[in-house]
């Protein structure tokens, strides 16, 4: 049997360095930090270690809203196409920070990018 994604990627401790650079990155993005204004991001990066990890195959302790009721007010806020791309060059530029190899760079974007139509609402 073969390793997961979320092993590949160093597991719990690698997840969570990944979401705390990746945060640091989108909250000094000025074209997206707006939508965190009102985010307890304690909390926020708490379930994105939890989505994550679940997404990657690691233990699935998620509990958070599905994708699409979860950005059904950031929609409503003009979330959009350009805001997508930006979140996702924030995680793959954490990703190579992190010097993650590239054939895992690429699964990730790919788990990435098939969220793209439920946080649009498309």
């Amino acid at each position: 049997m073969s390793d997961s994604l979320y092993e590949k990627l160093g597991g719990a401790g690698a997840v969570s360095t990944a979401v705390n650079i990746f945060y640091r990155k989108v909250l000094q993005d000025d074209s997206i930090s707006q939508f965190f204004d009102n985010t307890d991001m304690n909390q926020q990066m708490a379930k994105q270690r939890s989505f994550l990890t679940m997404a990657f195959g690691g233990p699935n302790n998620y509990t958070g809203e599905d994708m699409r009721a979860a950005h059904a007010p950031l929609v409503k806020k003009g979330l959009n196409e350009a805001h997508f791309g930006a979140v996702a060059g924030h995680l793959q530029a954490t990703l190579e920070e992190m010097e993650v190899p590239a054939d895992l760079i690429a699964q990730v974007m790919v788990i990435a990018g098939s969220t793209h139509d439920d946080v649009l609402g498309l």
